[in-house]
């Protein structure tokens, strides 16, 4: 339940603080382009807390956090005194409107520089990209890619983290191959040309590194008992914190990975253990309790998390950058997530990756929540990702978001003429169609990953 609220309450804050700043984009040009403007909304529905400023904008916090508005003097929708048409938005010039509609996403990508910058300062701390298993039969494989390899360049992108190798690995999706160069231990250098050739994201919630057959590097887990879930199969069995555990109905346990096998294969079935517990051995009965996988496959649980060996000191760094570096780099790192979910939504279209990926507000709601937990630099990155997507989304040529509205602005700027009500009326009724389709589509993605 707590992690319920706490994914709400993190939903609700970032995309406050997304939503604050897109309609901020629209408001600002739109004053500035001398257009009145009647309301600025934080949420739909019943108004929380309202205000009013000197020009007799009503600034309003509703009740209902899943977006906002601005809304403007306009003799489309209200009736405008004569002497006030000069400020409705329909009486200016098509520029205007174009640059008054495109401030919301472009605001979007400001604020990603913006809390990249930010988190550039403050200091990133990242894991370097080493191979830690490489999958048999796998793309990898058969590159000749191994274990404790060290990415550092994939094609001509130089690669310092795992995020670095994701996101170019993703922009490389309808490609026949990539080179990726890796240095081993004795930091001797290897070139290697991974085939790419029918490469697809269909599969759900795998990422990309999986999918070609690369595990990043872990550290390896230990057989001492670490945390025990409440009401677990461990804590009924009398399993506790720091016990080691030696051996399965008589079988020695050599590594983690062995355990879980073991208990994975026996659902519901009593097991044996044999647990050193502050110098001597306890006997423990366990019967794991039976859970469906993903596959619907009856698979044994046992509730315990095992301690970790620590990370090697050279397998971590943070760096931390000065203000003209953390800027530069803050918008590199936009143009980047730009020019990636553009091609995201071009092989979602051709099928290169799959709609099962689709996310919606469950799924932002959980990866706020995440980096909340995480701290300051985790959820700066994770608002400079989701501020980003806004933006992309807003200027997809759908007549209910921005890219609909630049789209007729841009006809009647070539045809001296605007675009009839009619179609507009028309594009508006299939647009949101298609936008509660899709949302429907990624809330049911959502809950099936629940």
């Amino acid at each position: 339940m707590f992690d319920f609220f706490w994914n709400l309450g993190s939903f609700i804050l970032a995309l406050g603080i997304l939503v604050t700043v897109h309609e901020y984009g629209h408001f600002w040009v739109a004053r500035k382009a001398g257009v009145k403007v009647l309301r600025f909304s934080i949420g739909f529905g019943k108004p929380l807390i309202k205000w009013y400023d000197k020009h007799k904008t009503e600034y309003v916090i509703a009740a209902i956090p899943l977006g906002g508005y601005v809304k403007m003097l306009d003799e489309r929708v209200d009736e405008v005194p004569p002497e006030q048409r000069h400020l409705s938005f329909n009486a200016k010039s098509v520029k205007a409107r174009i640059a008054i509609v495109a401030a919301g996403p472009m605001a979007n990508f400001l604020f990603a520089i913006f809390a990249l910058a930010v988190m550039y300062m403050v200091g990133v701390q990242s894991l370097k990209p080493v191979v830690g298993e490489v999958t048999q039969g796998s793309r990898a494989e058969s590159a000749n890619i191994e274990a404790n390899q060290q990415i550092i360049k994939i094609g001509e992108d130089d690669i310092s983290t795992w995020q670095d190798a994701t996101f170019s690995l993703m922009s490389r999706l309808g490609e026949q191959s990539v080179v990726v160069t890796l240095r081993d231990q004795n930091y001797q250098k290897h070139v290697r040309t991974l085939n790419l050739d029918g490469w697809k994201l269909d599969q759900q919630d795998v990422p990309p590194l999986t999918s070609i057959g690369i595990v990043p590097f872990r550290p390896k887990a230990t057989l001492t008992v670490a945390q025990i879930n409440k009401g677990s199969a461990a804590e009924r069995a009398g399993l506790q914190v720091n016990d080691t555990i030696a051996a399965v109905n008589g079988e020695n346990i050599s590594d983690w990975t062995q355990l879980v096998s073991i208990i994975q294969q026996s659902p519901n079935k009593s097991l044996q253990f044999s647990v050193k517990r502050q110098g001597s051995i306890e006997s423990l009965t366990v019967t794991p309790d039976g859970r469906d996988n993903d596959a619907g496959v009856l698979q044994g649980f046992l509730g315990v998390a095992p301690k970790v060996e620590p990370w090697p000191e050279n397998y971590i760094e943070t760096r931390h950058y000065g203000p003209v570096d953390s800027i530069v780099l803050g918008i590199k790192e936009t143009w980047r997530l730009i020019t990636l979910s553009f091609d995201m939504i071009g092989n979602l279209i051709t099928g290169q990756v799959s709609v099962k990926n689709l996310s919606g507000p469950v799924g932002i709601a959980v990866g706020a929540g995440t980096s909340v937990s995480y701290g300051l630099v985790a959820f700066l990155s994770f608002l400079a990702l989701i501020s980003v997507n806004l933006g992309v989304f807003n200027l997809l040529p759908l007549p209910v978001l921005d890219g609909g509205h630049l789209m007729y602005y841009i006809i009647e700027l070539f045809r001296k003429k605007p675009v009839s009500e009619k179609t507009q009326e028309f594009g508006f009724k299939l647009g949101a169609l298609l936008l509660i389709f899709l949302t429907c589509f990624a809330l049911f993605n959502d809950v099936s990953r629940l």
